[in-house]
Parts: structure tokens; C-alpha cells; sequence
């Protein structure tokens, strides 16, 4: 995927001692997206807007807050998170890639 006429942020957004990181790329419409790695492990995040996580490589493993459910993820699928929520991902093993799409 490419994106044509934006902005870069390029001071990474390191989390969990480097096993996450990604960089915020902005557009002229004022939306705003992330891109970014995943290291094996499993990490909990929270979230103020609703987001959208399109996975570009590798796979996840995901629970979104206040369900039990755990669904997988691979290449060329995506997950809803509502805002004001949260979701713990896991990366079994390798590298997975995203895409975040911050809605509202």
C-alpha cells in the first residue's frame, strides 16, 4: 500500500521497551494513520478515537476489552476497536505489520 501527498511524523512512537513501534502519518484531510511493527509477545492498548487495524504482514492474535473471544489475524484482514476501549495483541512468533486507522 502506498500513500500519496502526506506528512511524516519521523520521530518513531516506541512502546513496550521497542517491541512495538510505528510512525504517524498525517494527510491533508487532517485523518491520521499509523504504521507499524509488532514483536512477538502480547500487549495491551487503550483507546480514545475508534480504530482500525488492517494487518500487512505476519499475524496477531487479538481480545478486545470486555470480551473473552480471541480471533486471529493475518495479512489482508482487519479488526474494529470502539473508542474509549482497549484490546491486548499477541504476536506468536516473527513480525506482524499494521496499518491503524484513527476514526472520529
Amino acid at each position: 500500500m502506498e500513500f500519496k501527498n502526506v506528512a511524516v511524523v519521523a520521530k518513531a512512537n516506541v512502546y513496550f521497551d521497542g517491541k512495538v513501534v510505528s510512525h504517524s502519518i498525517l494527510f491533508a484531510s487532517g485523518e491520521k494513520k499509523t504504521l507499524g511493527l509488532i514483536y512477538a509477545g502480547s500487549y495491551h492498548f487503550g483507546t480514545d478515537k475508534a480504530e482500525i487495524m488492517e494487518i500487512t504482514d505476519g499475524s496477531c492474535v487479538v481480545v478486545i476489552d470486555g470480551s473473552q473471544e480471541e480471533k486471529t489475524y493475518g495479512a489482508g484482514t482487519q479488526f474494529d476497536v470502539p473508542a474509549k476501549s482497549g484490546f491486548t495483541i499477541s504476536v506468536k512468533a516473527g513480525i506482524c505489520q499494521y496499518i491503524c486507522s484513527f476514526i472520529g
